[in-house]
C-alpha cells in the first residue's frame, strides 16, 4: 500500500523550537520601500510539510553520520565552531531549506494577500522529506514524493495556486535535481524521487544545488558554506584576512582518499600531486611556491562540518582544483570562492552552466581556470604545468575578482546587521532572479493565451 500522508508527531522540543521561530513575527527590513514587482506571499503549509519532518532527525536510515539534529540549532546554520565564534557554524548543506525558509521571513516585501503577490513561496522541505523515499521503509513509492503537498495545493484555497496553476510558486530542494528526476514509470524504483518529474509540478521555479541542462524551471543557487556573517565589520574583517594571506602552494585538491583504477579526472590529479610531493622531497624547488600541489582527505565527509580543516589550507593556495565527481558540482567550489582561492574546473558543468544568477556566465576567464578533463585524463596535459604558466599578473587580477565575488556566494546569517544586508548575498540574488523568471514566464504564458 503506498506510504500515509505523514502525520504530527509525538510533542518534541525540536517542534517546539522550531513552531517558536514561524509563529514570532519577523520584524521586516526598510532597507528598500519600494515593493514594485517584489511581493511574495509564503503560503502557510501545514508543519507535516517542514517542522514535523526536522523531529525525525536522528533517525538511522538517513545518510548523515548518525543524525542531523546537532545540525538544526541555529535555524539550520547548525553549531558554532567554538564559542567566540560569531561568523563560523558546523553548517550542513542538507538543511538549505530550514535557514531559506528562515531568511524568507526576513524579506522586506511579503504580503498576506496572495492576490497580491508576485510570486508564492512554499516552505517545504522537500530533500529532507525525500529521505523517508530514498532510504525509509516507502522505498516502492518514491514516484509518490511530492503529491501529498501538491494535494493539499489543490484543496486548500485551490484558487492560489489555479490563479496561475502554480506558474508563480517556488520551493528550494537541497541537493541536486538527479536525486529527484526518477521517471515515474520505473518498476522496480533505481535511486532517487520522481518529485522533479511529476507532471503537477512543472510550473513551479525550483532553486537546487545542482541543475539539469534542459528543464526550464530548475536554477541552480550556490551551495552552503560555513561562513555566515552576522554584521559588516565581521565580514569586512574576513575579506581583509583573505586579501592578505600569503598564497605559498600553488594547487590543492580535497577529496576522497581513494583512488580509482580506471581513468578519470580525480585520479589523474591524485596521480600528479603524488608524485610532485615525490619529486619536491628530492629536489630544488626555485618555483616561487614552497609547495607545488596539496592534497585535503576529506573521505566519509570528515571536511563536511569542519570549515578549519580546509579553510586553512585553502587560504594559503593560489588555484583550488574542482573535479566533478559523482555529479558535476562541488560545494568546494564555493569554499575556494570564500577562501579567495581561484577554481580551477575540468567541465563546464560544474558551475559555468550552473550558476548564472550569482556567477555570470561571462565572467568565468576573469576568476577562473578551465582546463578540458580530456585534455588531463587521455593526452596528458599536466594541471600544474598549466598553472605554472599563468603570469602572477594574472593569477592576482583573477584572485582579485574571486574577492571581489565572495558576498555574492555567502549566505549572511539571519537577523543580521542592516549595513551587511546592503550587500546582496546568495538569497537576496536568488529572490531577485526567481521574482525576474517567474514574470518573464507569466508573461510568456499570458502571450501564449
Amino acid at each position: 500500500m503506498p506510504p500515509p500522508t505523514p502525520s504530527l508527531p509525538p510533542h518534541t522540543t525540536v517542534f517546539l523550537l522550531f513552531f517558536l521561530f514561524l509563529t514570532t513575527t519577523i520584524q521586516q527590513s526598510d532597507l528598500d520601500s519600494d515593493c514594485t514587482n517584489r511581493w511574495i506571499h509564503i503560503r502557510q503549509l501545514p508543519s507535516l510539510f517542514n517542522l514535523d519532518i526536522l523531529t525525525n532527525c536522528s533517525e538511522t536510515h538517513h545518510p548523515f553520520a548518525t543524525n542531523f539534529c546537532p545540525f538544526l540549532t541555529n535555524h539550520g546554520l547548525g553549531p558554532k565552531t567554538h564559542n567566540q565564534s560569531h561568523s563560523w557554524f558546523r553548517t550542513d548543506t542538507n538543511l538549505l531549506e530550514l535557514f531559506f525558509h528562515r531568511r524568507m521571513l526576513e524579506y522586506p516585501c511579503l504580503t498576506s494577500d496572495p492576490n497580491a503577490a508576485d510570486a508564492i513561496y512554499l516552505p517545504y522541505y522537500a530533500s529532507l522529506d525525500s529521505l523517508r523515499y530514498l532510504y525509509g521503509p516507502y522505498y516502492n513509492y518514491s514516484s509518490q514524493h511530492g503529491l501529498h503537498l501538491y494535494n493539499f495545493l489543490k484543496e486548500e484555497s485551490p484558487e492560489i495556486w489555479g490563479r496561475r496553476q502554480g506558474h508563480d510558486h517556488f520551493l528550494v530542494i537541497a541537493g541536486t535535481a538527479w536525486d529527484f528526476n526518477q521517471p515515474l514509470g520505473n518498476d522496480p524504483p533505481l535511486w532517487g524521487s520522481s518529485f522533479l518529474e511529476l507532471p503537477e509540478f512543472y510550473n513551479v521555479t525550483t532553486l537546487t544545488l545542482e541543475s539539469r541542462a534542459y528543464p526550464w524551471q530548475e536554477q541552480s543557487i550556490p551551495y552552503v558554506t560555513s561562513f555566515h556573517p552576522p554584521n559588516l565589520a565581521l565580514f569586512n574583517s574576513w575579506i581583509k584576512r583573505v586579501t592578505r594571506s600569503k598564497r605559498i602552494t600553488l594547487m590543492l585538491f580535497s577529496g576522497g582518499s581513494a583512488i580509482s583504477s580506471t581513468p578519470n579526472i580525480r585520479r589523474s590529479i591524485r596521480l600528479e600531486c603524488d608524485n610532485i610531493s615525490k619529486t619536491e622531497n628530492t629536489t630544488q624547488n626555485s618555483n616561487p611556491y614552497s609547495k607545488q600541489c596539496e592534497f585535503i582527505d576529506c573521505s566519509n565527509g570528515i571536511c563536511e562540518h569542519d570549515p578549519i580543516k580546509i579553510m586553512k589550507p585553502m587560504l594559503h593556495s593560489s588555484f583550488c582544483l574542482q573535479p566533478p565527481g559523482e555529479t558535476p558540482t562541488r560545494r568546494s567550489t564555493f569554499d575556494s570562492i570564500l577562501a579567495g582561492c581561484i577554481p580551477v574546473f575540468f567541465e563546464e558543468l560544474s558551475a559555468k552552466r550552473q550558476y548564472g544568477w550569482h556567477l555570470a556566465e561571462d565572467e568565468y576567464d576573469e576568476f577562473s581556470v578551465m582546463i578540458p578533463k580530456e585534455d588531463v585524463v587521455f593526452k596528458g596535459v599536466s594541471v600544474m604545468e598549466v598553472l605554472n604558466g599563468i603570469p602572477m599578473s594574472e593569477v592576482r587580477r583573477k584572485r582579485d575578482k574571486v574577492i571581489e565575488m565572495i558576498s555574492r556566494i555567502i549566505y549572511r546569517k539571519h537577523g543580521s546587521s542592516l549595513g551587511l544586508r546592503t550587500k546582496k548575498d546568495a538569497i537576496d540574488i536568488a529572490i531577485e532572479g526567481t521574482l525576474q523568471r517567474i514574470k518573464a514566464r507569466l508573461e510568456g504564458s499570458l502571450n501564449d493565451q
